[in-house]
């Protein structure tokens, strides 16, 4: 019998709807023809498609004191998550699925993340600083990973041994993760194309755009939103720079809504 794969979001505050992860839901039925469940891990299960299955917010498990949960997507790297085990697959809620998910099960490798320079452009000035320039090339973006649940949790436990020092040392989790998975020998990433940026890789570059719509690139099987505009801005019919036009985004949209 052939394993049962797992796909992972988290929803908590009031940043995102239900709405927005029953989309991501419909996208994921509509592109995995595996066998699978779909769990959202939240503060608030109310409005939540049927198909979807709610479990409550993991603990992070900060010292007594310590408050700042900014970091509760490292939640997810606890040895025992509410007994689940396998593999799994994460996929924040402010993205679109364009394309076949089962190549992200199928893809070698003990961890797989986007590599986070893929979705911007070129950044020069970085050059200045040669150290820093490399750790930022290594970073992984967690909107899109994969993993074996309860393989990683010294990611956690790296996390917790001083949690003040973590988030002082590093300025978003993404970066104190990524680091853990290196010195681990755990970090590897999507090949290049499969997850897309909207502004960077979508939409024709500067006054290019003001003649042609965005369109997807060829590979491409998840798009997102990496800095500005914003997914509900893009969809809203927002985003406009004027050195930047959005046009039809007919087939966004279509996998948006399904």
């Amino acid at each position: 019998m052939s394993e049962t794969l797992l796909v992972l979001c988290m929803k908590w505050g009031t940043l995102y709807s239900a709405d927005d992860v029953n989309r991501l839901a419909m996208g994921v039925r509509n592109h995995l023809n595996r066998r699978y469940r779909f769990i959202c891990f939240t503060d608030d299960a109310k409005g939540l498609a049927p198909g979807v299955e709610a479990f409550p917010l993991p603990p992070l498990g900060l010292p007594k004191g310590h408050k700042d949960s900014r970091w509760q997507k490292l939640a997810l790297f606890r040895k025992d998550l509410f007994g689940l085990r396998g593999t799994a697959l994460f996929l924040d809620l402010d993205l679109v699925i364009v394309g076949d998910l089962a190549r992200f099960f199928d893809q070698p490798g003990r961890f797989l993340i986007i590599r986070d320079d893929d979705l911007f452009r070129p950044k020069p000035l970085r050059k200045i600083n040669p150290a820093r320039d490399r750790f930022l090339h290594s970073v992984g973006n967690s909107s899109v990973f994969r993993y074996e649940i309860g393989a990683h949790d010294y990611i956690l436990d790296a996390y917790l041994s001083d949690p003040v020092a973590a988030t002082s040392g590093y300025e978003i989790s993404q970066q104190f993760q990524s680091a853990q998975l290196a010195k681990h020998g755990d970090l590897n990433y999507w090949p290049k194309g499969w997850c897309v940026s909207f502004k960077n890789d979508c939409v024709p570059r500067n006054f290019r755009s003001f003649f042609r719509d965005p369109s997807l690139p060829e590979d491409a099987g998840i798009v997102l939103f990496a800095g500005n505009p914003k997914m509900s801005e893009v969809f809203s019919g927002g985003g406009h720079k004027w050195y930047r036009r959005i046009g039809r985004i007919d087939w966004l949209r279509t996998a948006w809504e399904g």
